[in-house]
């Protein structure tokens, strides 16, 4: 029997019913025009993945202000995610607002690529960012040891939105970038006559690496 082709970059997020703390929700569908963090942790009441729920929604205001909601995921049942909720709102006073699927079949996450067996069959820190047309834009993997950075995820939608804004691509490290601090890249001429003009319309290193004040 083939296997089920997983979910890469560039493909829409598949339409999913799934059942969440918040009620049932239906993707893409319910986050269209927004970004969307969907994140899969390994299992509820277990430490790693507790101290990244407290920072994702540590940050919640953050992620909102860049029209981004976030959606975590596990294979759980809904009452462990309740309980689990409860727990982290009454012994660490956070409240989660944001919804968490309850994936007890496993369907959803194996049909994401959140499962990976040779880490068992837990899903593994998973992270799919999409775009507000639904399309994939980036993918992450991590494993159970290992916690998240939030900071970065909120680093890479405000690259991603400053980048289709100035049509343009987002150095290593952007804003704070080694050799062009906060500026962007613009791409690379594609023909010999624009890539003599590049060096007179922008600084450039190179006609092939050019850069540019961002407009944000």
């Amino acid at each position: 029997m083939e296997e089920e082709r997983k979910v890469l970059i560039g493909d829409k997020l598949p339409e999913i019913k799934a059942k969440t703390t918040h009620g049932e929700i239906n993707l893409p569908e319910d986050y269209k025009g927004k970004w969307l963090i969907l994140f899969s942790h390994p299992a509820d009441f277990t430490p790693v993945c507790t101290t990244e729920f407290v920072a994702f929604q540590k940050r919640y205001d953050d992620f909102k202000k860049l029209n981004t909601e976030l959606v975590g995921l596990s294979i759980d049942q809904v009452f462990s995610h309740i309980k689990w909720v409860e727990w982290i709102e009454e012994n660490l006073d956070t409240e989660i607002e944001f919804p968490i699927i309850a994936d007890d079949t496993g369907n959803i996450s194996k049909k994401l690529g959140f499962i990976h067996p040779n880490k068992g069959t837990d899903t593994v820190r998973a992270v799919l960012i999409v775009d507000p047309q639904s399309t994939v834009r980036a993918i992450l993997y991590y494993p159970q040891e290992l916690g998240r950075n939030m900071d970065e995820f909120l680093r890479m939608i405000e690259a991603f939105q400053v980048g289709a804004k100035n049509k343009a691509a987002m150095p290593a490290n952007w804003p704070n970038n080694e050799l062009i601090k906060d500026r962007v890249i613009v791409p690379p001429a594609s023909n010999v006559k624009d890539a003599k003009k590049r060096k007179e319309e922008y600084e450039c290193y190179d006609w092939w690496l050019c850069h540019k004040e961002a407009e944000k």
